[in-house]
């Protein structure tokens, strides 16, 4: 697929078939994350991959009922954690750069597992501490997202989607990046 299409084409999928992926899939997807870039290259991110059933279950109960994304949890055969280290990359100017090198690890993962046939939907509202000790998770960890890894039982129409002339500026604020001139 070309990259274009598969980023115009990416979409939040919130339900799986049951069909198991296969590990070099899985293994292929993980190692677009392992190439993203990070702050002063220190890659501070770590991923689970859960396909235990059991222990998807604890996965599951870490998502509120009120997240659309909760029941596609369920039915994905995978799920994967991503995990930062806060000490392991950088804060700038009150930024906290642990946050942007997991942001970008894991949707090279959203990008690469539509490339390949499957679906992912980023989920960011989860129980921190019930994963961390479901998982092992390190103190000097942060687990902040994860997501459901499998094919899509649908095939949700794009979003609506604001004008690239609201979101791009040429030279200063507001003066739109598609502007003729």
């Amino acid at each position: 697929m070309d990259f274009f299409d598969v980023i115009s084409q990416r979409r939040s999928i919130r339900k799986y078939k049951d069909d198991p992926v296969p590990r070099d899939m899985i293994e292929q997807i993980m190692e677009t994350a392992r190439l993203a870039p990070s702050w002063h290259n220190n890659q501070c991110w770590r991923f689970i991959v859960v396909t235990d059933p059991e222990s998807k279950e604890a996965v599951h109960d870490a998502v509120s009922d009120e997240n659309p994304c909760k029941k596609g949890l369920k039915q994905a055969p995978v799920a994967i954690l991503a995990c930062a280290s806060p000490e392991d990359s950088g804060r700038r100017d009150g930024k906290d750069y642990y946050l942007v090198d997991v942001g970008i690890a894991l949707e090279h993962v959203c990008l690469a597992a539509k490339a390949l046939g499957l679906g992912t939907c980023w989920i960011g509202v989860i129980d921190e501490k019930l994963l961390r000790e479901k998982f092992g998770v390190p103190e000097n960890f942060r687990v902040v997202a994860m997501t459901p890894l499998g094919y899509p039982d649908k095939d949700p129409s794009q979003r609506p989607r604001k004008d690239l002339s609201e979101l791009a500026f040429r030279e200063k604020w507001g003066s739109p990046l598609t502007d003729p001139r």
